[in-house]
């Protein structure tokens, strides 16, 4: 699993990047309308979700496919879908939407990270992402009301700190890699 994960650590690089693309335009343009807000998050979650398949059925080198990131890709696509098809009632349940999948990508994030922590040094950077995505998730299900610029200014706090994290940790399965491969 690990080997697999280094060999791919370009695809969580250009997800790092992405997010932290998003979460730099939401912070420079906080009067950013719902709207937008809509397609921005429907990209970003297109985006995630297709690399979480592309990963997830590339799984292990034996062919093992690792379900639970090709589901939550799946869900992700879909959503993003729903976000571009319905931008009128996807702006209403906009909030809801990102603070459940916030949570739900933490979940999956903290269960990698168990899974890996013999296998990778620095799995804490995974495991306190998937943290931070769940206490955003909740503080957005705490104080649905706190207004659109809050909102965005919050989103752009968290995908700038979530892509950081993602580029962080790619750059160290990178590191890995090359580790690897001078070993074999």
């Amino acid at each position: 699993m690990l080997r697999s994960a280094c060999n791919r650590w370009w695809v969580l690089f250009l997800k790092g990047l992405c997010a932290i693309a998003l979460g730099v335009s939401a912070i420079a343009w906080p009067g950013i309308t719902l709207l937008s807000l809509v397609f921005l998050f429907g990209t970003f979650t297109i985006i995630d979700g297709a690399a979480a398949v592309v990963l997830g059925f590339r799984g292990e080198e034996n062919g093992t496919v690792w379900w639970t990131l090709v589901l939550m890709g799946i869900l992700a696509i879909v959503a993003g879908i729903f976000a571009f098809a319905f931008p009128a009632v996807a702006a209403q349940w906009l909030v809801a939407l990102i603070a459940a999948t916030a949570i739900v990508r933490g979940v999956f994030e903290i269960i990698a990270a168990v899974r890996l922590r013999k296998e990778l040094d620095d799995e804490w950077i995974l495991a306190f992402s998937g943290l931070m995505s769940m206490l955003f998730g909740g503080l957005i299900l705490y104080q649905p009301g706190s207004g659109a610029l809050a909102i965005v200014l919050l989103i752009g706090a968290y995908m700038l700190a979530i892509g950081v994290f993602a580029v962080a940790l790619s750059l160290r399965l990178r590191r890995l890699q090359n580790k690897l491969a001078t070993s074999k």
